[in-house]
């Protein structure tokens, strides 16, 4: 468990409510009271002056124009400000990451989540592809193709010996890798099932890589621990194919070589180039592995899976699965004194509302990451926030630095998204509460990537897939806005505390 000072300050503020207006709130649903404190005091809870009360109403097509400002686009809490990044980002650009790094970014790259197809010609003659992969200049705008000719791109994160990673969230989707993304420009994947890769003038290429040591999964969420091991989870609804099937597992993936520092310079170097993968199993009893419908939370071990074969494996072999696992993340700021490598990941699972299963983040907490033994429970899985008719259809998330709260994003038009109290000192292991601090305006777009800088006040947003009909395209493709966020309050001095939970 954690709590924060900031926390702390606020119950105690919260403490001192409740013994002026015991009477008040005894004469009222508790649960609506604590909600209204949440917004009362959510400009020391969250950093914002005030919470949005309702989702952003639809508004009439069209809509996306190029006269529009930022804040036009997204309403946001009271104390926040957007404008763009740019207008030039490709068309369903999803998730985001930091180069060099999120305390002085220089770019921002970004997975563009279309599918594969041919868009036009290279100078050299040969077949353009659509862009996969772009490097955005956070000063300029300006969007620069890296790689082209994936199929749904949509995770893309910095590992630890200064390489960029991609995923497809394709049934078949690969896991790629680049060297220097700060200067890579116009690669094409010729080849998906191979991972035959080009430069611009046909000559193979050396800066990228698929790593087929990694499972062949739909990739959405994906963490990597400072020795290299990888946690993910694979894009996939129960039942899908035939009656009974299970949906998507969480997988880890040990390197055979763990990192120990120092960056690289081939990718065949890389710690994802070779290793293997495991599928989370929970069990339902605490002294055997004794797995099935029905066990979701609670201790569990890890199960060997081969890479090609990752997805049947997970359902023949007993994996745990879930319900759309989508955006994933480590919680950057986890201790654990009695198991010092200990990890926390947790994850979205974005389920369907429209069947009245709103979703939910469920997290994991890994005592051993770099050891997988079907014999050993070394990880607990625990659900982290439940979802409702608001907060529904989670799909991103991120952990807001020197707060500790976790913003998680929905999957819809007019999208909310929501900024989440990690879990307190109280017996159980939920968030605190949540409020609203952003909605996506246009209702044929939705929130997605969201990512915070380093300082913990910035944050950027992609608005994916917005009516293009007005709009020029870039790079012979359409185009999505990207949206920087400013306004965010955090406390200038902050310590989390942890506990383990086993």
């Amino acid at each position: 468990m954690k709590l924060s000072q900031w926390n702390v300050a606020a119950a105690g503020a919260l403490l001192a409510t409740v013994a002026a207006g015991a009477v008040g709130a005894a004469e009222q649903d508790f649960g609506a009271w604590v909600e209204k404190q949440m917004t009362e005091f959510s400009e020391t809870l969250f950093g914002v002056k005030k919470p949005l009360e309702a989702p952003a109403p639809a508004i009439a097509t069209p809509y996306r124009i190029a006269t529009q400002k930022a804040g036009e686009q997204i309403l946001l809490a009271k104390g926040l400000k957007a404008e763009y990044v740019t207008r030039m980002a490709g068309n369903n650009i999803d998730q985001l990451a930091f180069w060099p790094d999120a305390e002085h970014p220089a770019f921002i790259l970004a997975c563009i989540e279309g599918g594969r197809q041919v868009i036009g010609t290279l100078a050299n003659g040969s077949p353009k592809y659509n862009p996969s992969v772009q490097r955005i200049d956070v000063k300029t705008g300006v969007a620069v193709t890296l790689l082209r000719g994936l199929t749904s791109c949509d995770p893309v994160r910095v590992t630890p010996w200064g390489t960029l990673l991609v995923g497809e969230e394709s049934t078949d989707g690969g896991l790629y890798e680049f060297l220097d993304p700060a200067h890579t420009e116009n690669l094409t994947v010729l080849d998906r099932a191979t991972g035959q890769i080009v430069n611009a003038d046909g000559t193979p290429a050396t800066l990228a890589k698929k790593q087929k040591a990694a499972p062949v999964i739909a990739f959405e969420g994906i963490g990597i621990t400072p020795k290299g091991v990888l946690y993910t989870g694979d894009e996939l609804r129960p039942g899908t194919g035939t009656n009974d099937k299970d949906g998507g597992a969480i997988f880890k993936f040990i390197p055979t070589v763990p990192y120990t520092g120092g960056g690289i310079v081939d990718l065949d170097h890389s710690p994802l180039a070779s290793g293997k993968i495991y599928a989370m199993q929970v069990s339902c009893v605490g002294n055997v592995q004794q797995y099935g419908q029905g066990c979701e939370v609670g201790d569990g071990a890890w199960i060997e899976v081969a890479a090609a074969t990752a997805r049947g494996d997970a359902h023949s072999k007993g994996a745990t699965g879930y319900y759309r696992p989508e955006d994933g993340h480590l919680d950057p700021d986890y201790e654990d004194s009695a198991h010092g490598e200990a990890a926390r990941f947790c994850w979205t699972n974005t389920q369907d509302e429209g069947a009245h299963s709103y979703g939910e983040v469920m997290c994991l907490e890994d005592t051993l990451p770099t050891l997988a033994d079907a014999t050993k429970r070394s990880v607990t899985a625990s659900r982290f926030v439940e979802g409702d008719v608001r907060l529904n259809q989670p799909d991103n998330l991120d952990f807001q630095p020197k707060t500790g709260n976790i913003f998680v994003i929905e999957d819809h038009p007019n999208g909310e998204i929501f900024s989440c109290l990690d879990d307190g000192e109280d017996r159980d292991l939920k968030a605190d509460g949540c409020v609203s601090i952003a909605s996506v305006i246009d209702p044929s777009a939705e929130p997605t990537g969201f990512i915070f800088a380093a300082d913990g006040e910035t944050a950027y947003v992609s608005i994916q897939h917005s009516d293009d009909a007005n709009m020029p395209k870039v790079d012979d493709y359409g185009t999505d806005d990207l949206i920087k966020i400013t306004g965010f309050k955090v406390p200038r001095e902050h310590r989390r505390h942890h506990c383990h939970r086993h």
